[in-house]
């Protein structure tokens, strides 16, 4: 496989809310070139939202919408049963929220990134796939630019995505453990979450090798244009600097996905 010669660095944020402060938002922004912003329905509000903008704009950091399910009790981890129109109403509602806040900012919106259960749901399931796909294509109608879809390899999203003409970014993932399958081991599995020295040399062997080493041993092949450091994990910053330093210093040059248009 052609070695990587460029790879984003994404990471979810601005997932604190009221007056509950979460994640090292400042400090991952030293280190990633993506952010994918909560946009109030698993995590964040109004003015969280503005100000991590204002953080990214700052850093020269992209800006991408990070809709979840109407759940901040679960953090928008928990499957909920919503027919596909709603899931693309409520998708098509956040993006807009955060293009608003960010175009006030002076900020241009890049990508869309569904989060947690959302973004497993849209996976493995072609209508709640099309639904989100549909909503990216709708947002991206209204604000006069492509948006790009942020989405796993394989699977019904990026298939959706790719069916309306969106560039889909395949994304990876730096400090979480892959099942032999391919998919994410299940958080509660032990060792699930990787250390930064780990999560850093999974990502190198991600952007240089195309594989993964999947729990018991098996060598998986990997597509990534972007590969992600969670923003709620233990150490989180850490992580993300651990992951760039190994990068660069392998010769691969992070930065963020260059727009489509």
């Amino acid at each position: 496989m052609e070695r990587a010669k460029r790879i984003d660095l994404n990471c979810d944020m601005g997932e604190a809310f009221g007056i509950y402060r979460f994640g090292e938002d400042e400090a991952l922004l030293e280190a990633v070139t993506s952010a994918n912003v909560a946009c109030g329905f698993h995590a964040g509000d109004p003015s969280v939202m503005r100000r991590t903008v204002r953080l990214c704009l700052e850093r020269g950091v992209a800006v991408g919408a990070h809709p979840g399910l109407p759940d901040l009790a679960g953090f928008g981890r928990r499957a909920m049963a919503i027919p596909p129109d709603e899931i693309r109403d409520l998708v098509l509602y956040q993006i807009g929220a955060l293009y608003a806040i960010a175009r006030a900012e002076g900020a241009a919106l890049a990508h869309v990134k569904p989060h947690g259960a959302l973004y497993h749901m849209a996976n493995g399931d072609r209508a709640v796939a099309e639904a989100v796909a549909e909503a990216v294509l709708k947002a991206s109608d209204a604000a006069g630019r492509p948006l790009a879809l942020f989405a796993p390899p394989a699977g019904e999203l990026a298939g959706a995505g790719k069916r309306r003409g969106l560039t889909v970014v395949r994304e990876a993932f730096a400090d979480r453990r892959y099942a032999p399958d391919g998919s994410l081991a299940p958080r509660s599995a032990p060792g699930s979450v990787l250390a930064a020295d780990e999560a850093a040399g999974q990502a190198l062997s991600i952007a240089r090798d195309g594989t993964v080493t999947a729990a018991g041993g098996r060598l998986l092949r990997i597509a990534a244009d972007t590969i992600c450091v969670h923003g709620d994990s233990p150490d989180a910053a850490a992580t993300a600097r651990a992951v760039r330093r190994l990068l660069e210093g392998a010769g691969i040059a992070v930065a963020p996905v260059r727009p489509a248009g």
